[in-house]
C-alpha cells in the first residue's frame, strides 16, 4: 500500500536524481579544459630548478603550481579502470582542448593523475589509479590521436581525495589533466 510518507519520498526521489546525475556527469568544454591547461604557473621555475617527470611526480608542491583541471564527469565505474566508449563524446572535448594548447605551444607536455576512492586496501587503489591514467592516455592517443610522447600518467590511488571519506565517492573517482611543460627538463 502507498503511503502518503512513500508517495513522498518517491516523489522527492524522483526529482533530485536528475540534479544528482547531472552533477556526476557536468562536463567541462574543451575551451574551459583549454583555459585551465594553457594558464600560467601559480608560480616559475628557474631552469636550474626544473626536475624530471619522474620527480615532478612525487612532490606534491610543485603539482599545485601546475596548471590542472579534474575531470569527474568521466566517472568510473567502482574498481574499474576503463573508459567505456558511452563516454568517448566527454573523451574528445579533452581531446580537443589538448590538440589546441599543442598547437599554439607545441612543447607542452601533460600528466594524466589517475585516482580513486577510499574503498579497499591501500595497494589495490595504487594499482587502479595507474590503470585508469593509462586507460585515459590509450584512448586519447589510440581513438583521438594525440601524441603519447606528450602523455605521462601517474596513479596516486586515494593519496588525494576531493572528498576526504572512508566511503565510496564518484566525486573521487576521477583524472586529472596538468601542463608540466614548464617544470620539467
Amino acid at each position: 500500500m502507498l503511503t502518503r510518507r512513500h508517495f513522498a519520498t518517491a516523489m522527492i526521489a524522483l526529482i533530485a536524481a536528475p540534479a544528482i546525475a547531472s552533477a556526476q556527469g557536468t562536463m567541462p568544454s574543451a575551451s574551459q579544459i583549454e583555459r585551465r591547461l594553457e594558464a600560467g604557473p601559480s608560480r616559475r621555475l628557474r631552469p636550474e630548478q626544473r626536475v624530471t617527470v619522474r620527480e615532478f611526480k612525487r612532490r606534491p608542491e610543485l603539482r599545485r603550481m601546475a596548471p590542472s583541471i579534474d575531470i569527474q564527469a568521466i566517472n568510473f565505474e567502482f574498481g574499474s579502470a576503463g573508459v567505456p566508449n558511452s563516454q568517448y563524446h566527454k573523451v574528445e572535448q579533452i581531446a580537443d582542448a589538448l590538440k589546441r594548447v599543442l598547437r599554439r605551444r607545441p612543447g607542452s607536455q601533460f600528466l594524466i593523475e589517475g585516482h580513486t576512492d577510499a574503498v579497499g586496501s591501500a595497494a589495490s587503489n595504487q594499482v587502479l589509479s595507474e590503470r585508469r591514467a593509462e586507460s585515459m592516455k590509450r584512448v586519447l592517443v589510440r581513438r583521438f590521436r594525440i601524441p603519447a610522447r606528450v602523455l605521462e600518467t601517474v596513479g596516486y590511488g586515494e593519496e588525494f581525495l576531493l572528498v576526504p571519506t572512508q566511503n565510496e565517492n564518484w566525486e573521487n573517482r576521477r583524472v586529472t589533466f596538468r601542463r608540466i611543460d614548464d617544470f620539467v627538463r
